[in-house]
């Protein structure tokens, strides 16, 4: 899945919903950041997260951020430049922070450089999950934190009008993902990576009758561009995903969508 420009303020719209600003509010809880502490976003996106713990961090810490995307950090830029702004002018000025493009499983900053990494929706896209957790080990403090969120896509339940093509759908959505089900593996692969505390969590985003503002209603335009050409969704034109949204959007008080999100905190 490319996140050019038009995707990546896809995401940004969706991240703005209720659901996901709430789901950033127990991340927060999660790090539990205290003032004057590193903080390293892997996968930043377009740096709401980031900011909110620039703010919390405030201005005797610091916040880096990577991404693989130019375009999601031309986003968190401006995300960024707008906070520190009404920050400023606000006399509560938050920590510095810095974006750049890197990889998860090759972080560009030297050993023990964070007292906390956070990984929000980013390890269920990377295929050498190991590597990258050992990364994430290399450049904590000892004692430092490691916290995750991802989701099982086992979990969704989501109503609709023609089962066997939701079905069809969301076996090719799952082509954009490296492991769909990550989650389920995560305990045992902190322990291999040399985390020896894991508390894991789980919540649900929760979608009854259909709403344009909802997270699920943002994620059917992002699996709809996505999947034609993948699995069995016709690759030749968007008639088999667009009437797949169709239906879900007409379904109105009947609309239904559920999907636990998993959050793990290692050190």
């Amino acid at each position: 899945m490319r996140f050019d420009a038009r995707t990546s303020r896809m995401v940004l719209e969706a991240y703005m919903t209720a659901d996901i600003v709430e789901q950033r509010r127990r991340v927060r809880e999660a790090i539990g950041a205290r003032p004057g502490e590193r903080v390293l976003d892997v996968g930043c996106g377009p740096g709401l997260l980031a900011a909110e713990l620039a703010a919390a961090i405030g201005p005797g810490g610091a916040v880096a951020g990577i991404d693989v995307s130019e375009d999601m950090l031309a986003l968190a830029d401006e995300q960024i430049a707008r906070v520190a702004e009404a920050a400023k002018a606000g006399g509560e000025p938050i920590a510095p922070v810095g974006f750049r493009v890197g990889e998860a499983t090759e972080l560009p900053f030297p050993d023990a450089g964070f007292d906390v990494v956070v990984v929000t929706q980013v390890y269920e896209y990377v295929a050498e999950i190991g590597r990258a957790l050992a990364e994430a080990r290399r450049v904590l403090v000892p004692g430092g934190r490691l916290v995750i969120l991802d989701t099982d896509w086992d979990s969704l339940v989501w109503h609709s009008g023609d089962r066997v093509r939701m079905d069809r759908v969301l076996h090719a959505w799952e082509d954009h993902l490296a492991d769909p089900r990550l989650p389920r593996r995560l305990p045992g692969l902190l322990r291999e990576a040399g985390f020896t505390a894991v508390e894991t969590t789980a919540f649900a985003l929760l979608n009854v009758g259909y709403r344009p503002d909802a997270f699920s209603a943002g994620l059917i335009g992002m699996i709809a561009r996505f999947v034609p050409g993948h699995g069995d969704v016709d690759g030749d034109g968007d008639d088999d995903a667009a009437a797949w949204a169709d239906d879900l959007r007409g379904l109105g008080e009947d609309y239904f969508f559920s999907l636990n999100r998993y959050l793990f905190v290692a050190g």
